[in-house]
């Protein structure tokens, strides 16, 4: 019998499980969706006990689906929402809070103090990521000083804490692994990535114990078994990388250079430096990309914070479109944007801007201005934010970025696909496979399990995409582009402080 993988794609919204073959192709697939709590205006919550249980349901039901036992599964690979922060009761593996999600905003007030006092540029040096409540290390201070007696248990070695990969893992096989991988310890903030250790210095800064914290281990591995009381059999969980570096391991960016870009509601953009954690002038994220074989490979990367939500707002918002896939007959009903650009500036702008002041804004209407114009704006708007990220990373990175791999939901946008090809000045290759986040996770599990032998198998599995080829004449090309950084220098600041 062929031997198979099961992914575990653990997301913000839903849980998703995916049984994949030896030829890297789907077998089968189950999701659930799960609630988001918003207890107070800028927090978001999860209960651990739903993210398990929808996730362990997806589990069964995927393999049900494909008419498979689990003792027919090799390994299993785990995927999930970074920076989100679980901790829970060692004795019972009870949750002892809701997890904290990596929306969630409550420890910005923390995240100041800390700038003020000037230990920005030591975090950075440190763990290569800004101060910012985005990620894990204030959500475990938060914790820690929010819970009564909770600092004081977790000294005593009687709770356990982690992303939501450890908490996966912990819970998968029966409680006797707390771990974690070097991709989602590089999300925490309090992780050395040069060192590849937790950073002593930033927890006694921050006052967490050490004793909380999982081992962290590399990306493909075998971390454990699950319990057999759990899918009825012992399967090795084999593979964990947080969900932006899987999708980079999905589209086998293996080589220093090659970059993709996950178009959702905002982008994510990574690019591989190799073995060199290359530092940002632009505000760009030094992270890690995965450990494998003894070696770890780092990545820069950026993030649009409106995409896809550009989209939405036409929907929802304006009221213009009644489906997102509207855009793409409206965007190509005009020949040209008619001079209108649209600066999505809705929470402010990242890098290279890094504007938390900026707003939204539409230049160049005129009385000849339609919705169709207004719609290409917003898929324009999209490709330009991207080309400002790729180029701070070949910038900062000092590579070059042969071509764009693309994956999300957003490429299904012929348009948009051909107008990003046209405006970056190099080719866009589609993804065949729209699931890359778990396709990620099967191939790490099924590295370290011997469904594949190595990098080289992994790359004849992977079927060609569509490719997009730039065809805009390149004075065209920076003509628009010089109009879209003329828009976002008026949309800069336009909020006070």
């Amino acid at each position: 019998m062929q031997p198979y993988v099961l992914a575990l794609d653990q997301g913000t919204t839903s849980s998703r499980a995916i049984v994949w073959n030896d030829r890297g192709e789907i077998v089968s697939s189950a999701a659930l969706e799960f609630a988001q709590h918003y207890p107070r205006p800028g927090w978001v919550e999860h209960d651990p006990e739903e993210i398990w249980s929808t996730q362990l349901a997806t589990a069964k039901a995927a393999l049900a689906q494909a008419g498979i036992e689990a003792g027919d599964v090799r390994a299993i690979g785990i995927t999930n929402q970074r920076e989100t922060t679980v901790v829970w009761e060692k004795a019972t593996g009870r949750p002892l809070a809701n997890a904290i999600v990596w929306q969630c905003r409550r420890s910005v007030e923390m995240c100041e103090i800390l700038k003020r006092n000037g230990h920005e540029a030591f975090f950075r040096e440190r763990t290569g990521l800004p101060v910012d409540a985005y990620f894990s290390g204030t959500k475990v201070r938060w914790l820690l000083d929010e819970i009564p007696g909770l600092r004081e248990r977790a000294r005593k070695g009687e709770v356990l804490l982690g992303t939501v990969d450890t908490w996966l893992l912990y819970r998968l096989t029966g409680g006797r692994v707390h771990a974690t991988d070097y991709s989602n310890a590089s999300r925490t903030l309090l992780y050395n990535i040069h060192r590849l250790d937790w950073d002593d210095e930033i927890l006694r800064l921050l006052d967490v114990p050490r004793e909380i914290l999982p081992e962290v281990r590399p990306s493909s591995g075998v971390f454990g078994t699950t319990d057999p009381s759990v899918l009825g059999a012992a399967i090795p969980v084999a593979g964990i990388a947080g969900d932006q570096q899987a999708a980079l391991f999905g589209q086998t960016c293996f080589e220093t250079g090659s970059a993709k870009n996950t178009y959702g509601t905002g982008c994510f953009v990574l690019v591989n430096t190799g073995t060199q954690a290359r530092r940002s002038a632009s505000g760009l994220l030094t992270t890690i990309a995965w450990g494998i074989d003894g070696k770890v490979e780092y990545a820069l990367e950026g993030s649009v914070f409106v995409a896809g939500a550009a989209v939405q707002w036409l929907r929802d918002g304006l009221g213009i479109i009644r489906e997102a896939a509207e855009t793409q007959a409206l965007a190509q009903e005009v020949k040209d944007n008619g001079g209108v650009v649209l600066v999505p500036a809705f929470v402010g702008l990242g890098a290279p801007t890094w504007d938390p002041y900026a707003r939204g804004t539409i230049f160049g209407i005129t009385r000849g201005t339609t919705r169709a114009h207004v719609a290409r704006a917003a898929l324009e708007s999209i490709a330009y934010q991207t080309r400002d990220v790729v180029e701070c990373m070949e910038r900062d990175a000092g590579v070059s970025i042969p071509e764009l791999r693309a994956d999300g939901g957003a490429t299904a946008n012929e348009f948009l696909m051909q107008f990003q090809a046209d405006m970056l000045g190099r080719p866009v290759v589609r993804a065949a496979v729209a699931e890359t986040t778990a396709l990620g996770a099967a191939f790490l599990a099924g590295l370290a399990t011997g469904v594949w032998s190595g990098r080289g198998d992994l790359l004849r599995h992977i079927r060609a995409g569509d490719r997009f080829e730039p065809a805009m004449d390149p004075e065209e090309r920076e003509r628009l582009y010089a109009r879209w950084k003329r828009a976002v220098e008026r949309a800069v600041g336009w909020e006070t402080p």
